[in-house]
């Protein structure tokens, strides 16, 4: 078995409050739990209103099926509108 964990600093261009940030990441995180079954959090930066600190886990029998897990998260989150990855970090917890 095996747990990795992946973490996104993300720039939010379009953002003008923190509602605007509420509302997209919002929308994110119930795509990456909704898809790809992950536990998901915002992690940091929760007072600025564009940027954002999230991070996701995955739990699978082995490394590579966790692995693929997490490169689909990072193409969902790379798609959503308005959000640009500034840096991601994945770990073998």
């Amino acid at each position: 078995m095996v747990t990795l964990t992946q973490t996104w600093e993300l720039h939010l261009a379009g953002c003008h409050s923190l509602k605007d940030k509420r509302a997209i990441l919002q929308s994110l995180k119930a795509e990456l739990r909704r898809k790809l079954n992950l536990a998901v959090a915002e992690i940091d930066h929760q007072d600025l209103w564009q940027r954002a600190g999230i991070a996701c886990a995955t739990v699978a029998s082995e490394r590579r099926v966790a692995e693929e897990t997490l490169r689909a998260a990072d193409q969902l989150v790379e798609a959503t509108d308005g959000v640009r990855i500034i840096d991601t970090v994945v770990r073998v917890a």
